[in-house]
């Protein structure tokens, strides 16, 4: 991070857990004239009061992040810092993730292997107002099937996902175990799927968890 913003430069804050990479990539962004890390966090929960103190033009969130997930982090700015245009990265290119992403109101969303130059053109896009999409993810999320997942029905999933039991989850989410598994019932309903596992695994590789 450099030590002094000059006037024009696109203030960044950066979300990456793997703190080899979040380094890398602060190093690369700021050898642009025009761009500047202004803050770095490795989980999702710091996200928001990280960027509420430092007040970045373009947050740049990892998918995938210890507590809160990058998706969730950019509807929380949206309500919070609506000034604050946010570019998703990740490592797969997952239609689904892509939909909730742009339902999150994310202006980006790009995968982690670009070159260094594209990522920065992608900052630079955003910052102006643009929205970024690989236009073959964007092909394929739409003729992709909606997600017939309800939001809390999803969350319950992805704990499952995480290994959590039904009691871990009802605790979690303060619901009656009861309640846990009908939501799960749902999912292996809704998901054609033949029981739990394989209901994490359909909604995996769409996306929807």
């Amino acid at each position: 991070m450099q030590a002094d913003t000059v006037p024009g430069t696109i203030r960044i804050m950066l979300a990456e857990d793997v703190a080899l990479l979040r380094g890398a990539l602060t190093g690369l962004l700021d050898m642009e004239p025009d761009l500047e890390v202004v803050a770095e966090v490795g989980s999702g929960d710091a996200i928001v009061q990280t960027a509420l103190r430092h007040r970045p033009d373009v947050a740049v969130l990892d998918v995938d992040l210890p507590g809160t997930d990058g998706v969730t982090a950019a509807a929380e700015l949206h309500e919070r810092l609506p000034e604050c245009r946010v570019l998703i990265l990740t490592g797969l290119g997952r239609p689904g993730v892509l939909r909730r992403a742009l339902d999150a109101h994310a202006h980006g969303f790009v995968l982690k292997d670009v070159p260094p130059s594209e990522l920065a053109a992608a900052i630079r896009r955003v910052a102006a107002g643009e929205q970024v999409v690989d236009p073959q993810l964007a092909l394929v999320a739409l003729r992709q099937p909606e997600n017939p997942l309800t939001p809390r029905e999803a969350q319950v999933l992805g704990f499952a996902a995480e290994g959590a039991d039904v009691d871990d989850i009802a605790l979690a989410l303060n619901l009656t175990v009861g309640t846990v598994r009908n939501y799960l019932a749902s999912c292996i309903s809704k998901l054609n799927a033949r029981n739990r596992i394989d209901a994490v695994r359909i909604a995996d590789e769409f996306g929807w968890v």
